[in-house]
């Protein structure tokens, strides 16, 4: 007789935003299943840093918001609910309707990859995000080495990618027209040899 997986408990949106209104730590919510979001890495979080830092300073003015790590964002086309390292949206924000705390209308989103998240982040969660009518740009940044991945959206069903992997390179970003330094983004970062 082969051993039973545990059942794992089912939520609805409804009771995972009333638990996560409560909760000390964030969550996603994937298809039903409440999964927690591990902490960072101090690589990872200068990285989050220095690029919110530097979409500050390139957007002041503009009619942009940029959230980081604890903004909560709803896709609709699949009910999920989870919490990017950057968003950018344009103003004014678009939230969930009867929610003050969820947004639904990035434009561009970045990550900063992970070994337990990366396959993740690369795969169905790029695909969760492709399906938001606003979302334009998707930027992975690796913290191990000067390494971002760079997707445009072209057309429907059609994104650009690109690589860049010198610190002399420029990431250019298309949907806000900001171009940033990886050497400047990488700034905190001492990779080992």
């Amino acid at each position: 007789m082969s051993p039973i997986a545990p059942l794992t408990k089912r939520y609805t949106a409804e009771e995972y935003l009333a638990l996560e209104v409560e909760s000390t730590s964030r969550n996603e919510f994937r298809n039903g299943e409440i999964i927690e979001m591990t902490g960072g890495t101090p690589a990872h979080n200068e990285i989050v840093r220095m690029f919110v830092f530097l979409l500050t300073g390139a957007l002041r003015k503009q009619p942009y918001s940029i959230f980081m790590t604890d903004q909560r964002l709803w896709i609709p086309g699949v009910n999920l609910y989870t919490y990017p390292d950057i968003m950018v949206t344009p103003r004014p924000v678009e939230l969930k309707p009867d929610r003050r705390d969820t947004v639904m209308n990035p434009i561009l989103i970045a990550e900063v990859l992970s070994d337990s998240t990366a396959g993740y982040d690369r795969g169905d969660k790029f695909s969760h995000y492709r399906s938001i009518d606003t979302f334009q740009e998707y930027v992975l940044v690796n913290q191990d080495r000067p390494h971002v991945e760079h997707y445009v959206k072209q057309a429907e069903n059609q994104w650009l990618f690109t690589e860049y992997n010198s610190l002399e390179d420029k990431l250019t970003l298309a949907s806000i027209s900001v171009e940033i330094a990886l050497q400047d983004l990488y700034e905190a970062i001492e990779f080992s040899s």
